[in-house]
């Protein structure tokens, strides 16, 4: 299997952490609003498909920013 050069870690990192919080928030949220009725699938994959628009730029920028913020809160070995 191909492996994706380290440089792009970050980018790799944002893409699933954004694609896997957006489906689960936006689920969660889905079923608070108007829970699990006729419809439910369809709303989900439109707000999770916004949501994760938003998101993956979102988490591109400010995943080092709380990876720099992490490494100067927690002790080193």
């Amino acid at each position: 299997m191909a492996r994706i050069k380290r440089r792009y870690y970050t980018l790799v990192f944002a893409l699933f952490m954004s694609l896997f919080m957006s489906t689960m928030m936006s689920g969660v949220i889905t079923i608070i609003n108007t829970g699990v009725t006729e419809g439910f699938f369809s709303r989900w994959l439109h707000a999770g498909l916004v949501a994760w628009v938003v998101a993956f730029p979102l988490i591109s920028i400010i995943a080092p920013v709380a990876h720099w913020i992490a490494r100067k809160l927690v002790e080193t070995e």
